[in-house]
């Protein structure tokens, strides 16, 4: 099904003009620098623009035989938090005995800078794990983590100290839902917003500074997946990925503009896979026999154009988008995952490997790298036509499930019991 796929515009950066002043051409020369410093940081889950892509330049071509090299490891708590980085250092959200603690670290050598932890009860109802689902953000020289039943702290990230604190289910009746209460925060401008999935709100805004709310929507549940937003037609818009199906609203005042649902028909089902956003067109994908959708985003409802079950179902982990195609897991994780590659436009499936099994994917200049369950790190061309890695390497333990992290070449990835720091760098 050929269509055409608009695109937003790129944005250029105008050049200095003769005229302009000394104080002037710092401020910009001092802006852009800030700027391609940040650029290359991995501040909140799926990085920097929330859709798997690493935007720096700074990696090696080729790894070594045996894979790249691991700077440090460092056994860590419980949990499925995904570490972020930012400005040298590195977030890792994990439980220790009976405390969610957010640590600071040193992200060239492991290093402890500072710890913030405070006391949690949660139980896995399955005994999976009983550590912290969703990843912290870092923005603004703060940090904002959610925990597994519900509490969101920010904190200082020079020094740890705690800003403000909320409880989402004392505050707004969130559910524990399967696996505990899973977001990663989503800063926005001056928000932090959550899908808190509670019986008195769904979706809140949070002042950034106070903690205060905002505004609110009516009651929802919550699902697995966590926000993301874009600029469409001039305006902000954030997507939640619920558990009924696809809300768009108004980032700067939670005016819910369309949903379009999108559920499994069985109740022991989640939608985990954050929404991807490419130009006017919005994927979304999930399992239990529902599949993927490609919508055209609409004033007031979204244009399907394409959806399908034998396309690209992620059940956990969010797909990338690379010069008009989709990479990512098709299938249930626990029965064998297959990697695939799916054409935007069109949903055709490009090419797929059969057992590949689960991981994550990322996207980092023009080729795909893929941590696997087992920890194995795959580097592999971006590329339509086949799948052939061109590097590998074991670098971590097996039940390496959450999301990695690659901040200014360092690629950060837990396992169940161990975070460890590899160097993809070029010499």
């Amino acid at each position: 099904m050929a269509r055409s796929i608009r695109f937003l515009p790129r944005f250029h950066c105008n050049a200095y003009k003769p005229e302009m002043s000394f104080q002037i051409k710092l401020a910009v020369f001092l802006t852009l620098a800030a700027c391609a410093s940040r650029a290359e940081d991995w501040p909140q889950f799926l990085g920097p623009t929330r859709n798997g892509v690493y935007p720096g330049t700074n990696l090696a071509t080729t790894w070594p035989k045996g894979g790249p090299s691991t700077l440090w490891k460092k056994e860590i708590g419980q949990g499925f938090s995904g570490p972020v980085g930012a400005s040298g250092k590195l977030i890792i959200f994990h439980r220790i005995e009976s405390k969610e603690t957010v640590e600071c670290l040193d992200a060239a050598t492991g290093k402890r800078i500072w710890v913030f932890d405070y006391p949690t009860s949660y139980r896995d109802d399955f005994g999976f794990d009983e550590g912290p689902r969703a990843t912290p953000a870092i923005a603004n020289g703060r940090v904002y983590a959610y925990g597994a039943e519900g509490k969101l702290h920010c904190v200082d990230f020079s020094s740890g100290k705690k800003l403000w604190g909320m409880d989402a289910q004392k505050e707004f009746g969130a559910k524990k839902g399967f696996f505990g209460i899973v977001c990663s925060p989503l800063v926005e401008g001056k928000l932090v917003l959550l899908d808190v999935g509670g019986t008195k709100a769904g979706i809140v805004a949070f002042d950034r500074e106070t903690g205060s709310v905002v505004w609110q929507t009516a009651a929802a549940d919550a699902s697995y997946s966590s926000p993301t937003a874009a600029s469409i037609g001039g305006k902000r818009y954030a997507f939640f990925f619920t558990r009924e199906g696809l809300t768009a609203l108004e980032v700067g005042n939670g005016k819910v503009t369309w949903e379009f649902p999108w559920r499994p028909s069985i109740d022991a089902s989640v939608n985990a896979a954050t929404p991807l956003v490419i130009g006017d067109l919005i994927f979304i994908s999930t399992s239990y026999g529902r599949g993927a959708a490609l919508l055209q985003f609409g004033d007031s409802k979204p244009t399907p154009v394409w959806s399908g079950d034998d396309m690209l179902s992620n059940h956990y982990a969010t797909s990338v988008h690379h010069r008009g195609f989709l990479y990512g897991y098709h299938g249930r994780q626990e029965y064998g995952c297959e990697l695939r590659c799916v054409e935007l436009a069109s949903g055709k499936v490009m090419w797929n490997v059969e057992r590949f099994g689960a991981g994550t994917v990322m996207v980092a200049g023009e080729d795909l790298l893929l941590l696997t369950e087992k920890g194995e790190l795959i580097k592999a061309p971006a590329s339509s036509k086949e799948f052939k890695p061109v590097s590998r390497g074991q670098i971590t333990g097996f039940e390496a499930r959450a999301y990695p992290a690659l901040s200014d070449g360092l690629f950060f990835a837990r396992s169940r019991k161990q975070l460890v720091c590899v160097d993809l760098r070029a010499r």
